[in-house]
């Protein structure tokens, strides 16, 4: 069947950008959000370029040096990468971009209950920090992730696969009540209960906890079950990101910062598609 207009048009498209590039919609959402450019030295890379970048690494998943030539230098684009993890930006455009996603979904903007769960990933040669996770057998580091019920995420933390996820609710529920006093309930799994553990958790966020356990004891493998389906989809929308397939990183703030990118990435394109949708 030969070839339409429409189709070289289509695959025009294609050839001319990478899928993980940003639009003109999706960098209308971030851009007003990301630090202003210093005022001195030379003239910084566009920004639109340099997130184009960090967006195909995590998508591609390949090291620095193997960063495509039609990109800037892949010490450019690290070098803003580091800047903006210490400005802590990232965090905080997650955080708009959630409201404005529940908004379009037509709920408050402010969630009033999260759903929680963790993850363990291997980390590599790089080094730095890491533990044990004697449950999953993994050698590496954890994710802690807190997401709306509809699979948003409100807040993620990173620790050594060492520590126990009752141990870490406590720090994730405190940092999801400084973001969001207006959570007030908490769904976890199996892995989180203990009194000592809610007690610990409740005192430090004022957010009850309900452990959400399977009905049937002798069902095996992956079920779905209620409240919890919604934090383990938002994992598997992540495992997407080739990026963090493994933990690559030496330090735990990097580790953070490329997940927060991940994250924004997927709130960012999911409004975007919403907003196109209505027009």
């Amino acid at each position: 069947m030969p070839w339409s207009e429409a189709d070289r048009a289509k695959y025009e498209v294609i050839r001319a950008r990478y899928s993980s590039d940003m639009s003109e919609a999706e960098l209308a959402l971030i851009s007003p959000l990301l630090p202003p450019p210093k005022r001195r030295g030379r003239k910084p890379t566009d920004a639109q370029i340099i997130l184009n970048a960090l967006f195909y690494l995590i998508r591609c998943g390949c090291p620095w040096r193997y960063l495509p030539k039609d990109f800037p230098p892949f010490t450019t684009v690290q070098n803003r990468f580091y800047a903006w993890r210490d400005s802590g930006v990232w965090a905080q455009i997650i955080s708009v971009l959630v409201m404005d996603a529940r908004e379009a979904e037509s709920r408050e903007a402010a969630p009033t209950a999260v759903v929680v769960d963790s993850q363990s990933v291997k980390t590599t040669e790089a080094g730095g920090p890491r533990g044990f996770d004697a449950g999953k057998k993994v050698k590496g580091r954890k994710r802690h992730l807190a997401v709306d019920t509809i699979g948003l995420p409100i807040e993620c933390q990173i620790t050594t696969a060492d520590v126990q996820d009752r141990d870490a609710l406590a720090p994730l529920l405190k940092a999801v009540h400084r973001k969001s006093p207006w959570v007030k309930m908490s769904f976890v799994d199996g892995g989180y209960q203990g009194d000592e553990a809610k007690r610990a958790a409740f005192e430090a966020s004022r957010i009850s906890i309900t452990v959400v356990k399977r009905t049937d004891k002798e069902v095996k493998g992956f079920t779905v079950l209620p409240k919890r389906w919604v934090v383990e989809r938002t994992l598997g929308w992540i495992n997407r990101a080739r990026r963090l397939s493994k933990d690559f990183e030496a330090t735990i703030e990097s580790a953070l910062a490329w997940l927060q990118l991940a994250l924004a990435f997927l709130l960012m394109r999911r409004l975007a598609r919403a907003k196109a949708s209505q027009n």
